[in-house]
């Protein structure tokens, strides 16, 4: 078996990614076994209703791909508009989110594995879901990540259903803080390893999902579930020093982000973040971020602005700097193959599917990426992501996964842990170090926040990270913002 470094968001993800590793599996295996924990206890992060990225470097001369599992806009044959509310919460500084039945966007995430592990994977498919269904019968605690949203929203977002209410809520009406254990979980789970990601679209949990949806007022049936396939596209690439970097093509506008940003980077930091490097940044974030808000976010064809908008930064290089909840698996192996993993569920509609133990996503109405407004798009059509699983690969033979949790702070986080890296810092160094931020670049609202050394907040994102250094040596690295987990095995 090919000794694997892995760095996940929690601890039972890093032990799920560990036994397929002892197992016999390999970078792939492990990623997506640790995936799909998180989809068990990062509660009000990611559920098996979740859309979401899968970027992999597979061993040898092979390109690099990314597997698109995002989400679909739902709605086939019926009358768009209803079924959602909206609730404002502190969370993250403040933020408005829409939630309810119709709120529900049609799910992809474990389609995306599932033909990532088809073209990859080593171990069978039901030995790479087994952890998750380990996890989902034994129960559970809250991961930190999952405490300290749900304390903000516990009875805005989570109290109004009552399969969801009684989850996540002791006698008294307080967050449970002891072993939690969702009713028909671990039976979906089966399910799933059973019958793969089919269970999900065409079989008994689609059939549940959206009878559920459907009843209380959403838009999402049968036939949107049916219709969803996940896409295989060729990594967004870009140069840095002796990397070649692998990451999310459009409609992931994160991957774009991210190359945009080390492109304009133009090669720092040198060893460390100086201040005048730290102001560079600010720069770049305020170009690159204000050119998304003002021109990608609302593009009619992503991809072609997107291309032209690279084509744009590589050829003005720096004189473009004077214009104006997510969980992530990183795993890397000895034969040099490298997978990366983003899924996300949104801010979470409230609902549990009756009969599923499955807490639906709520991607219609994450406002921030929906800037033409709810249910605004067609039946059928792939959602906005902010996320950008990367892989990368050097000259000198290392090979890299990489990714972050973190909505609009994803890019700006892994892109100046990268930048750090390249420049001559550790992998550890650069995702300890202290981050920034340019949050609404170019609005009046625009404010530059800078975290201080002393205070690393999981606002700045959780980056997981893997190498394989050319000396054949594994390294792993957690983000401190988050309680994550790595595990080297050998």
């Amino acid at each position: 078996m090919p000794e694997l470094a892995i760095a996940t968001p929690n601890e039972a993800a890093a032990d799920a990614g560990e036994a397929v590793a002892r197992a016999g599996g390999n970078a792939v295996d492990a990623a997506l076994a640790a995936a799909l924990v998180t989809m068990v206890n990062e509660v009000g992060l990611v559920s098996l209703s979740s859309g979401g990225f899968v970027t992999v470097q597979p061993e040898g001369a092979g390109s690099p791909y990314t597997v698109d599992g995002w989400m679909d806009m739902p709605g086939r044959g019926r009358a768009l508009g209803g079924g959602t509310w909206d609730v404002h919460t502190e969370y993250g500084g403040g933020v408005d989110i829409t939630i309810g039945p119709g709120s529900v966007a049609a799910h992809g995430s474990v389609a995306a594995l599932e033909e990532a592990h088809r073209r990859d994977g080593r171990l069978p498919w039901r030995e790479v879901v087994a952890p998750a269904v380990d996890v989902a019968r034994d129960g559970f605690r809250l991961t930190a990540a999952s405490r300290y949203y749900l304390e903000y929203v516990h009875d805005s977002i989570f109290g109004w259903d009552d399969v969801s209410r009684a989850a996540v809520h002791d006698e008294q009406g307080e967050l449970v803080t002891d072993r939690i254990v969702v009713p028909d979980l671990a039976r979906s789970l089966e399910l799933v390893a059973a019958e793969g990601a089919a269970a999900l679209h065409t079989g008994e949990l689609a059939e549940l999902i959206s009878r559920d949806v459907l009843a209380r007022g959403g838009i999402l049936g049968p036939d949107d579930l049916a219709a969803y396939a996940p896409q295989v596209r060729a990594s967004l690439a870009t140069q840095v020093g002796g990397w070649t970097l692998a990451t999310t093509p459009p409609p992931s506008v994160g991957g774009v982000c991210v190359a945009a940003m080390l492109r304009l980077l133009d090669g720092r930091p040198h060893e460390t973040w100086t201040d005048d490097d730290v102001e560079w940044l600010v720069r770049v974030q305020r170009a690159v971020l204000g050119h998304r808000l003002d021109v990608l976010d609302a593009a009619p064809d992503l991809e072609a602005d997107a291309a032209a908008y690279l084509d744009l930064v590589d050829r003005s290089s720096l004189s473009m700097l004077e214009s104006g909840s997510t969980a992530h698996c990183s795993a890397t192996d000895s034969d040099g193959r490298a997978c990366a993993v983003t899924v996300s569920s949104g801010y979470f509609s409230g609902m549990i599917a009756e009969g599923t133990g499955i807490w639906l996503n709520n991607t219609l109405g994450e406002q921030e990426l929906n800037g033409r407004g709810l249910h605004r798009l067609p039946p059928g059509s792939r959602l906005m992501s902010n996320m950008a699983p990367t892989v990368g690969r050097h000259a000198d033979g290392s090979v890299l996964a990489i990714g972050s949790p973190g909505a609009s702070r994803i890019a700006t986080a892994i892109a100046q842990v990268l930048a750090g890296f390249a420049g001559g810092m550790t992998l550890q160094e650069a995702v300890h170090h202290q981050r920034v931020h340019v949050h609404d670049a170019g609005r009046p609202t625009e404010v530059v926040k800078r975290e201080s050394e002393e205070g690393l907040t999981m606002y700045y994102g959780g980056v997981a990270a893997t190498l394989l250094r050319p000396d054949g040596r594994l390294v792993a690295a957690a983000d401190p913002r988050r309680e994550g987990a790595v595990r080297v095995v050998r």
